[in-house]
């Protein structure tokens, strides 16, 4: 790998006799990876039931490497939302936020949604992410990702993220803020990067981060955690950026992720946990002589790939001072009418399920979180769980309800096994036969118990209601 000059200069300076190792960890493949999706299944079931082999990753409790010549995203269980591909470096940040189930989570830079999923599987249904990416077409994807979780309190919105400080003034108990950087940690997995470093460098990233990381500290409640991610060496990008973040807002200070992760007092402690061991074994803490020489940059972490079996990283974990919190801004009550076929339907659906939260746009009909202020004038691609569409006398459920179902969730429903072709046909939006003792209507389709989508039964022929955009291609 011919890395640019200016590049390997400085990895020279900054990594001293270390740069050998650096430069030959880039000429061995990069890993391949993936994160359990724990809202539908623990790590242990899914070792059981995986089709193909994994192998964990020390430091994330739900991560696994595969081999590379496999293809996990060729299988039912992906497009039943078990788990999302992930490089494991960037499993880190997500893993290290300290969110607790009815928390109000931001992922200010979130598309396409690695550590969005994460965030929202971690919430257990309970409080509320909004997940932000001001590019609209990876929110999209972010949209797709996040539903096919089955995450039933979220917010997608498609703005720069200084307009959302206007309505979320100190509302968010925790932030993630994963910034767009100059991308030099993932030199060797993706080389094409180089060309954009060569072109934009770290002082055009350095700018917008230094933006970002302000407008996300005045969206944090005091005494709230804030974590600031890059996949790039630079200290420009790293420990300055958090100097600068300190300088403007003092009542912030950096804390070490590790030991709130796991009470270790060095990066090599392991903690016991129902996946088994997490080791930070290779971890490297930050180095306060490459920005201001504050002693807290120490608490910073960054991942090197010549010294775990993952890409390059930086993580820094901020907790803000206390001080009077700001304002709660509190939905007004809602009152939506839905139709009798709506109603009948819900009744078979066994998630909660309060009147109040629901909400219509057109003949769409939404279950809000909780607590959630009014956000109008935001370019919002989803405010809660689409339920689905209410027709002229019927109503069709959504591909994103049926993605937040269990089996126990819904009565009526036809399990296909996993590794059969009925469950590939039922995925490429095809016709298949069926027979349950349920009677016609509205099924929900799993493979193996997990659950796929809807197909509406006929006798014994079920009329695929698969998302087409979805579909197995």
């Amino acid at each position: 790998m011919k890395l640019p000059q200016t590049f390997e200069e400085r990895m020279r300076s900054l990594l001293g006799e270390e740069y050998g190792e650096y430069e030959k960890s880039l000429e061995q493949k990069h890993y391949s990876g993936l994160r359990v999706n724990t809202l539908k299944i623990t790590p242990e079931e899914f070792e059981k039931i995986s089709p193909f082999k994994i192998t964990r990753i020390p430091w994330i409790r739900n991560g696994y490497y595969y081999d590379a010549e496999e293809q996990p995203a060729r299988h039912p269980y992906y497009f039943a939302g078990l788990y999302y591909i992930q490089e494991p470096s960037a499993m880190t940040p997500a893993s290290l936020l300290p969110v607790t189930p009815g928390d109000r989570v931001l992922d200010l830079c979130a598309a396409p949604g690695g550590k969005s999923t994460e965030l929202g599987a971690r919430l257990q249904g309970k409080g509320l992410l909004v997940s932000n990416d001001i590019s609209n077409s990876r929110a999209k994807a972010l949209l797709k990702n996040i539903e096919l979780f089955g995450i039933r309190n979220p917010v997608i919105i498609s703005e720069a993220p200084g307009k959302l400080t206007d309505y979320f003034t100190e509302y968010f108990d925790k932030i993630l803020v994963d910034a767009p950087c100059s991308g030099e940690g993932m030199f060797r997995k993706s080389p094409a990067i180089m060309k954009n470093w060569e072109q934009y460098g770290v002082e055009y990233y350095n700018k917008l981060q230094k933006e970002i990381i302000l407008q996300a500290a005045r969206m944090l409640r005091p005494g709230g955690y804030m974590l600031y991610s890059t996949c790039t060496f630079s200290p420009e990008e790293n420990e300055g950026t958090i100097s600068y973040l300190l300088d403007q807002y003092p009542e912030f200070q950096v804390v070490d992720p590790l030991v709130m992760n796991t009470g270790a007092t060095d990066e090599n402690s392991m903690q016991n946990s129902s996946a088994g061991q997490v080791s930070y074994e290779g971890f490297s803490h930050g180095r306060p002589d490459w920005a201001d020489g504050r002693e807290e940059l120490k608490n910073c972490i960054r991942l090197w790939p010549h010294k775990i079996k993952g890409e390059g990283h930086f993580i820094a974990l901020l907790r803000k001072g206390e001080s009077e919190p700001g304002q709660d801004m509190n939905r007004a009550g809602n009152s939506v009418k839905i139709t009798s076929e709506t109603e009948e339907f819900l009744k078979h659906v066994h998630i909660p399920i309060p009147t109040e939260n629901l909400m219509t746009k057109e003949d769409r009909l939404y279950l809000l979180p909780e607590g959630l202020p009014d956000l109008k004038g935001l370019r919002l691609l989803r405010q809660g769980l689409l339920l689905g569409e209410m027709k002229k006398g019927r109503f069709e459920p959504s591909q994103a309800l049926a993605s937040a179902l269990t089996p126990g969730d819904f009565k009526k429903v036809i399990d296909l096994p996993g590794n059969s072709s009925e469950a590939i046909k039922y995925l490429k939006c095809e016709t298949i036969t069926a027979e349950t003792p349920f009677g016609d209507g509205y099924h929900l389709v799993t493979a193996d118990s997990y659950s796929l989508g809807w197909g509406k039964l006929s006798g014994n022929s079920l009329k695929n209601k698969y998302l087409p955009g979805w579909r197995w291609m």
